[in-house]
């Protein structure tokens, strides 16, 4: 599947059958009253951070207002290199991890690099806590584009106790 963060749309996403609904838009509701939705992600296994970003894919293409906040090592996720080398299932043998990301591929799901820039493209807000980037020794260049700095006490107020949804991964 081709990487798609240099791209400027994304109207072209090779998918498997398995996986069109997560590759193409769907038709928003008209009339439907509008959601806001926080969404955490404090791992960085391949599998908690795929649902994440499903689930907030999905939400944003309903119609919601979607925020995903990434925390304690849910920073990897968001980082330009550590992105690459996310493990499925890592407390289990590798070759349980090794076959579920080779169904993975089989369906046709998108790279988390391609659904990050989904997420981007569709509107999502993605931020990361500014505590763990410094914790773990990291800097905001090594974060992909988009990713936004919030403390947590202001994403908990202005975002958390705002939102008709919190979903934690």
């Amino acid at each position: 599947m081709p990487n798609l963060t240099d791209r400027e749309d994304h109207k072209d996403i090779s998918c498997g059958p398995a996986a069109e609904t997560i590759c193409k838009p769907a038709e928003l509701s008209a009339g439907r009253a509008k959601k806001n939705v926080s969404i955490m992600c404090f791992h960085d296994e391949l599998c908690q951070v795929y649902n994440a970003l499903m689930t907030a894919l999905n939400l944003l293409r309903e119609g919601a207002d979607v925020t995903v906040f990434f925390g304690s090592r849910g920073v990897n996720a968001v980082h330009k290199e550590k992105v690459k080398n996310l493990q499925c299932l890592p407390d289990q043998p590798k070759e349980m991890g090794e076959a579920v990301e080779a169904k993975m591929r089989e369906f046709g799901i998108p790279s988390v690099e391609d659904l990050f820039f989904m997420l981007r493209m569709e509107g999502a807000q993605l931020l990361a806590c500014p505590l763990n980037v410094q914790l773990f020794g990291l800097n905001k260049a090594d974060f992909i584009d988009g990713v936004e700095f919030d403390n947590p006490a202001t994403y908990y107020k202005e975002v958390v106790m705002q939102a008709d949804m919190n979903l934690s991964f």
